[in-house]
C-alpha cells in the first residue's frame, strides 16, 4: 500500500486558505470561527476516509475508524490545526492530514482493523492565545489545571466564553476524558522545526524523545514616574529590570555550548507604556527548555536566583506564575524500532534526534506509548510564513506512518 501523495498536496494547499495571511503565511487561534472552518473540512475528509467524526467538550476534532474489536484500546494519531498567530503551513498541520491519508489508504484498500483508530486534531497545542499549550491533549486526560478556563486572550475573552462560542459545554469534559489503558499507543508526524534533517540531506527522521518545557509568566512591578523630572538613581523602573532578566535568560542558556538548552522571552507587556511615564509594571514569558531535567533544574535556581538579584538592585517587587512544568519524555523503544524498519523498506537512513519544541505527544506520553516521526523542514524554520516542507517529504512521511500503523495493527 502506498498514500495518495497528489490527494495528500491537495488537502495542504486547501488547508492553507483558512486563516490565510500573506502568501505563504497562517492564522488560526485556538478556540475560533477559522478553526472551526478548518475542522469542518478535515471532517469532511475523515468521512471521505470511514470515520465518524465529532467535536468533544475540549475543542478537540475526533475521526474514528471502527475496528472489528471496538472494545480493544485504540490506536491513536493525529497533531493540531489551530497556528501560530504568524505562523506556516505545516506545523501541526502535517500530523493531521498525513494521518487522514494513512486511514484513507487502509479504507481504500478495504482493511478492517482488529482496533478502532483514531485521528484527532487537538485544540491549542500552540498556547499563544491563552498562554498555556496542550489544553486539548491534557484535557482528555484529565490533566487540566485550575484556573484554566479564567485564563483571557489579549481581547478580555476568557478560555470558558471561547469554549462556548465553539460549541462546547465545559461542564460535561468528565464525559470527553479517555479512561486509563483506552488508548493502546499514539503516533504523530510533525515537521521537524530544525535544521538537523536539512543539513544532514534526511527527509526523515525517528524521535528519541521530547524536551521538558519550563513555561513562566513573571511579573515586575516598581513605580511610574514622570521620565523628566525623576532622578535616575531613585527610579524602580521595572522595564529596566526585566530588560536585565532577560538578558540573564540568554546567559544561563548558553553557559555550555555543547547543551541543547533554550530559553527565550517571548512576550513583553509594559504599563502604562508611554514614552514620557517611568514603567510601572512589566510582564513578560519565559520558556526555558533541556532533554536534560537535571540541568534544566539547575538553570531554573540560577534565574530565580539572577531575578531576585536583579529586582532588589532596582527595588522592585516581582510574581513568578508557572504556566507548564513538564520533564522530558522518551519515544517507545518498540515503536521506534517498527519506524525504522519501515524507513529500511523505503530505503531512507532516518537519523534518531530530539525535539526541542513540545507536542501533543508529550502529554499522551503519560497515558500510553507513543512514537514520532520528523519530516525535514527548509533551513529548519517554523512559526514563520516561510516555513516549507515539501510535498515529497511529506508523502514519504505519511508513507513510514502508513508502515508503522499496518506493522502496529498485525501485533
Amino acid at each position: 500500500m502506498e498514500i495518495d501523495s497528489t490527494r495528500l498536496q491537495q488537502h495542504f494547499e486547501a488547508m492553507s486558505l483558512i486563516g490565510k495571511i500573506g502568501e505563504t503565511g497562517t492564522c488560526r487561534p485556538a478556540h475560533s470561527a477559522l478553526e472551526k472552518e478548518a475542522f469542518v473540512l478535515a471532517s469532511s475528509w475523515m468521512k471521505q476516509a470511514g470515520m465518524n467524526t465529532r467535536i468533544d467538550n475540549f475543542g478537540n476534532l475526533i475521526g474514528k475508524l471502527v475496528g472489528k474489536n471496538p472494545d480493544l484500546p485504540v490506536l491513536m494519531m493525529g497533531s493540531h490545526l489551530d497556528s501560530q498567530p504568524y505562523g506556516g503551513r505545516f506545523d501541526g498541520v502535517a500530523g493531521v492530514l498525513c494521518a487522514i491519508e494513512v486511514v484513507a489508504t487502509l479504507f481504500e484498500h478495504k482493511v478492517v482493523p482488529e482496533r478502532s483508530i483514531e485521528v484527532i486534531s487537538f485544540a491549542d497545542e500552540e498556547g499563544w492565545r491563552f498562554n498555556k499549550g496542550l489544553f486539548g491533549s491534557r484535557g482528555i486526560l484529565g490533566k487540566l489545571e485550575e484556573g484554566e478556563l479564567e485564563r483571557k486572550d489579549k481581547d478580555g475573552i476568557t478560555r470558558q466564553q471561547a469554549l462556548n462560542d465553539f460549541g462546547c459545554d465545559s461542564t460535561k469534559f468528565k464525559s470527553s476524558e479517555y479512561l486509563p489503558g483506552s488508548i493502546h499507543c499514539y503516533l504523530e508526524l510533525h515537521i521537524e522545526q530544525g535544521p538537523v534533517l536539512d543539513i544532514s540531506n534526511k527527509p526523515i527522521g525517528v524521535v528519541l524523545g521530547i524536551s521538558g518545557p519550563l513555561w513562566w509568566t513573571v511579573t515586575l512591578k516598581g513605580m511610574a514616574g514622570h521620565t523628566g523630572s525623576v532622578p535616575m538613581p531613585i527610579r524602580k523602573d521595572a522595564l529596566v529590570g526585566a530588560a536585565e532578566i532577560i538578558v540573564a535568560v540568554n546567559q544561563i542558556a548558553t553557559q555550555d555550548p555543547s547543551a541543547p538548552t533554550v530559553g527565550t522571552v517571548g512576550t513583553i507587556e509594559v504599563f502604562p507604556a508611554s514614552r514620557n511615564i517611568i514603567p510601572e509594571k512589566v510582564t513578560f514569558t519565559v520558556d526555558l527548555r533541556d532533554i536534560d531535567l537535571s540541568r534544566r533544574n539547575r538553570y531554573e535556581k540560577q534565574l530565580r536566583d539572577r531575578i531576585e538579584m536583579i529586582t532588589q538592585k532596582h527595588q522592585l517587587r516581582y510574581d513568578i506564575a508557572e504556566d507548564t512544568n513538564s520533564e522530558p519524555r522518551y519515544c517507545a523503544n518498540w515503536i521506534k524500532e517498527i519506524i525504522h524498519k519501515q524507513c529500511n523498506i523505503l530505503k531512507l537512513a532516518a537519523p534518531e534526534l530530539m525535539s526541542g519544541p513540545f507536542h501533543d505527544a508529550l502529554a499522551l506520553s503519560y497515558a500510553c506509548d507513543y512514537g514520532m516521526i520528523f519530516v525535514r523542514c527548509k533551513d529548519g524554520i517554523s512559526h514563520n510564513p516561510l516555513e516549507y516542507a515539501s510535498y515529497e517529504d511529506l508523502a514519504l512521511g505519511a508513507n513510514v506512518l502508513l508502515g508503522t500503523v499496518s506493522e502496529i495493527l498485525l501485533q
